[in-house]
């Protein structure tokens, strides 16, 4: 299938890797040029020659501004031709954001659909990702064969603004398990227990999950390669206490652990993989 994608961040080189592995033809693109180096895909000179090329269009951005660059600045994908194509938006937006992207790009003849991904890098690589979607059915019943070689799980929530909303939602309990995993980490470490043996016991123990199966390798070799930045968790958990002000609703661990991340910032670690929080609680303060 001719698919377009825009942007190769971390997240999005791996998810373009994994496709053109998958024998999709597909033309990309990168506000910075050359991310393409090493990909078997054709780079364009911008968003609108990217949708001339292609069926179906994904994109993968760091935020909702970065999205609505892409949409509607110079060159954009809304000055091209999209009638009949199908936009599929990977990126984590802003709840508030995607209501404005569905008319936008409906306005253009296109169909948008918000599909935030869970999971990072490495499973992004082997298409075990999991996708949240939100937007018209028929177009996600055309578009789930390619959502299938991204995802192993795929969850078609509806409504506009569902899979963006359940998607900052999971990103609490994201957020909040690796850093009670750090803190936990570092705790043990300070009365005198050898750090893999904490990570195997907390493994088998009260910090069985994904978000330590996934960082036990990182935590041990004191990695902190981005897979999943410190950035984006806090835009993230700061998207979060926005709906939860929305709902009237309390966010208790959400805003004490987008703090913890917040403090990242000014240690230099923002860009480092968000497991990084652990280097947060070995400084000690005695």
């Amino acid at each position: 299938m001719k698919l377009g994608f825009l942007g190769l961040g971390h997240l999005g080189r791996a998810i373009t890797g994994r496709l053109a592995d998958c024998d999709h033809t597909l033309t990309v693109w990168n506000r910075t040029p050359g991310k393409a180096e090493g990909l078997a895909v054709q780079e364009a000179a911008s968003p609108a020659e990217v949708a001339g090329a292609a069926d179906i269009i994904m994109i993968c951005m760091f935020d909702s501004n970065a999205v609505r660059d892409v949409l509607t600045g110079d060159h954009g994908l809304l000055t091209a031709d999209l009638k009949g194509k199908i936009i599929v938006d990977l990126t984590t937006n802003h709840f508030r954001e995607v209501d404005d992207f569905h008319a936008r790009c409906a306005q253009a003849g296109a169909n948008y659909l918000e599909a935030p991904v869970l999971g990072s890098v490495v499973p992004a690589s082997q298409g075990a990702l999991t996708v949240l979607v939100s937007g018209d059915q028929a177009a996600y019943d055309k578009a789930q064969a390619v959502l299938q070689d991204v995802g192993k799980n795929i969850f078609y929530l509806g409504k506009a603004g569902l899979a963006t909303k359940m998607k900052l939602i999971n990103n609490l309990t994201l957020g909040s398990f690796m850093a009670t995993i750090a803190e936990a980490l570092a705790l043990a470490e300070d009365v005198g227990i050898d750090k893999e043996e904490v990570l195997d016991i907390l493994a088998v123990g009260g910090g069985n999950s994904l978000v330590l199966n996934a960082k036990r390798a990182k935590l041990l070799a004191d990695d902190y390669s981005t897979h999943f930045s410190n950035a984006l968790i806090y835009k993230d958990l700061h998207c979060l206490q926005d709906l939860a002000n929305e709902q009237k609703k309390p966010l208790f661990t959400g805003a004490v652990v987008k703090e913890l991340y917040a403090q990242t910032f000014g240690r230099g670690l923002d860009q480092e993989d968000f497991s990084a929080i652990y280097k947060l609680f070995k400084t000690r303060t005695n």
